[in-house]
């Protein structure tokens, strides 16, 4: 668990944008966080202890699920997959739909790094209404592995994006809630 310290840390530093990208939605601009390396020190580290010896293999969410997934990744030296927006990746690719709190979009991974019997821990930024780490989940599945843990650096409380991940019997964490 993240000490007190780190998640006031964190609370000072992750900006509240309101309105963006769409009016509605308050997006958590967690990029501030690069300009404290000491800070993403702490936070990999956090985020490393909640996965150490549990996981084969990390896989991060595009975007910004990769700004912390490729150092939990080399930190627990297994390899790291990508998870990528439809159309990034070349062929041949596993895709799965889902929707967003605003819309709709396709992911995708590379067929065949994704091992079948594989632990696979999932990283994004922010936990919200599930959507995209449930599709995520569902791609790693469909290779015959199996989702052992779910991180987040936030979630949103009162979107209920856990509830959606329960089914796969995988630990979540996240350090903070806003």
């Amino acid at each position: 668990m993240a000490s007190q310290e780190l998640i006031k840390k964190l609370q000072e530093t992750i900006e509240n944008i309101p309105d963006f990208p769409i009016p509605g939605i308050q997006f958590k601009d967690i990029s501030p966080i690069f300009l404290n390396p000491k800070l993403y020190e702490e936070v990999i580290e956090d985020l490393t202890a909640f996965s150490k010896e549990k996981v084969d293999v990390v896989c991060g969410i595009e975007s910004r699920g990769y700004l912390f997934g490729i150092a939990i990744a080399v930190a627990l030296e297994v390899p790291f997959i990508l998870i990528r927006k439809s159309g990034k990746l070349p062929p041949p690719v596993i895709s799965e739909k889902y929707d967003l709190e605003y819309g709709s979009a396709i992911i995708e991974t590379r067929e065949g790094q994704i091992k079948p019997g594989q632990r696979v821990l999932i990283h994004d930024d922010l936990l919200a209404t599930g959507g995209t780490t449930e599709a995520a989940a569902k791609l790693v599945e469909k290779q015959g592995a199996k989702v052992a843990q779910f991180s987040f650096l936030t979630a949103l409380k009162g979107l209920n994006g856990d509830e959606k991940l329960k089914k796969f019997n995988a630990e979540i964490y996240h350090i903070l809630e806003f």
